[in-house]
């Protein structure tokens, strides 16, 4: 099958399912960075990058990434904080049972789930194409005005303080491109399409951090 025919039957096995399921999980957050639709377009980007890099005959690898995209940060319904795989891991063992699926037959799935909240990309412990593939697709959806606001929601959940979040997000920010970059610099159309993306978040951020330090400086005289 062709890669289109391959995905539109991953979906048909698994989209309901797992929409149903994550709604059901999170009922009761208001989180709107993580909600069903960060996870939908997830997907989206993954289809994308699957567009640049399908290799023949990978029926179970997509049914694997459709379900890490939908199921990776589910977690968040119980944890906010940058650990939260653990949870969505454990939410995702849940699912897998729920239709009859051995977890024990899904090690690397769960593993990548785990560990693809580790944004600085050193010293995990899981490698390979599945987490690349979803890694690189949740980075995808920081980037642009989407980003913008995904990320100053998440981040004063977490408690940060207004004046320091620019320059983290700047860091995180800056961590998630060089990775796709690194990573996809075979194809330079999807790099110059995500860059303009990233640029926009990058700019505004840059501005936000001048304007703090600015009236930070002024108010010490």
């Amino acid at each position: 099958m062709n890669l289109p025919d391959i995905i539109k039957a991953a979906e048909g096995r698994y989209l309901a399912l797992l929409e149903s399921f994550f709604n059901a999980r999170w009922r009761d957050t208001r989180l709107w960075s993580h909600d069903l639709s960060h996870h939908r377009r997830v997907w989206q980007y993954a289809k994308e990058l699957l567009s640049f890099t399908y290799n023949a005959q990978e029926e179970d690898f997509i049914d694997e990434l459709l379900i890490a995209c939908y199921l990776h940060d589910i977690g968040m319904a119980e944890d906010r904080g940058e650990k939260h795989g653990i949870n969505s891991r454990k939410l995702c063992e849940k699912f897998l049972a729920g239709i009859n699926k051995h977890p024990d037959d899904f090690a690397d799935l769960l593993n990548v789930i785990e560990c693809h909240d580790n944004k600085s990309y050193s010293g995990s412990p899981v490698q390979g194409r599945l987490f690349l593939l979803l890694s690189a697709a949740d980075d995808l959806d920081a980037f642009g005005y989407t980003g913008i606001y995904r990320y100053l929601e998440i981040y004063l959940a977490r408690g940060i303080e207004p004046g320091k979040i620019a320059s983290l997000i700047l860091k995180n920010a800056t961590s998630r491109f060089e990775y796709f970059e690194r990573n996809f610099g075979n194809y330079p159309e999807l790099i110059s399409s995500h860059r303009k993306r990233y640029n926009v978040l990058r700019d505004f951020f840059q501005n936000l951090e001048s304007e703090f330090s600015t009236k930070s400086k002024a108010l010490r005289r």
